[in-house]
């Protein structure tokens, strides 16, 4: 994609350096069109299409799918603190840390009880906004066991910025462990 912009960008300036040049008095002119319909417009619509087309098989794959394996936990927000539930595992809620198996998808559904918060781990997925009144549902996934550092990146007063929670993504046999209800067999 930015080989594609950048392809556009250069071409836009070529077309305004030679749009500058002065032409020698008595010149034949008549390119223009070539330059204007087939470079200036035709060039761009084809490789915006290309991008868009790419862009569209690209977020397909994001998009998230129904699945056996995927995970549901819920995560709710309030001034500053996250609340995270697992509905497959009744009664069971972590407050700061969000447990989840590598390697498996994981549906976060994301509501808050307050102001408008933001759920985003950036080494996992993209940002959402925690509204109340609503859920909104991303799907993460982490491909290896360890430790990602999520934040609230929405302005929600004085505070904010120190507003942060964990995610643990456990390997097979830790993700059996915390499960079980044996957090001291699972790893941190």
């Amino acid at each position: 994609m930015l080989a594609a912009a950048g392809a556009i960008v250069l071409l836009v300036a070529a077309l305004i350096v030679l749009a500058w040049r002065r032409q020698p008095a008595g010149a034949k002119r008549g390119g223009e069109r070539v330059w204007i319909f087939g470079l200036g417009l035709a060039f761009p619509a084809v490789v915006l299409a290309a991008l868009l087309g790419f862009g569209l098989v690209i977020g397909e794959r994001l998009m998230p799918r129904t699945a056996p394996d995927i995970l549901r936990v819920g995560a709710e927000a309030r001034r500053f603190a996250w609340t995270f539930t697992y509905p497959d595992l009744p009664g069971r809620r972590t407050d700061g840390v969000l447990h989840v198996p590598a390697g498996r998808p994981v549906d976060v559904a994301i509501t808050t009880a307050d102001v408008i918060h933001s759920f985003w781990v950036p080494r996992l997925a993209g940002k959402l906004d925690a509204v109340p009144g609503h859920v909104n549902v991303l799907r993460i996934e982490a491909e290896q066991p360890g430790t990602y550092q999520g934040v609230s990146a929405e302005f929600s007063g004085t505070g904010y910025d120190g507003f942060a929670f964990t995610v643990v993504a456990h390997a097979p046999d830790d993700w059996a462990a915390f499960m079980s209800g044996n957090e001291t067999e699972a790893r941190q």
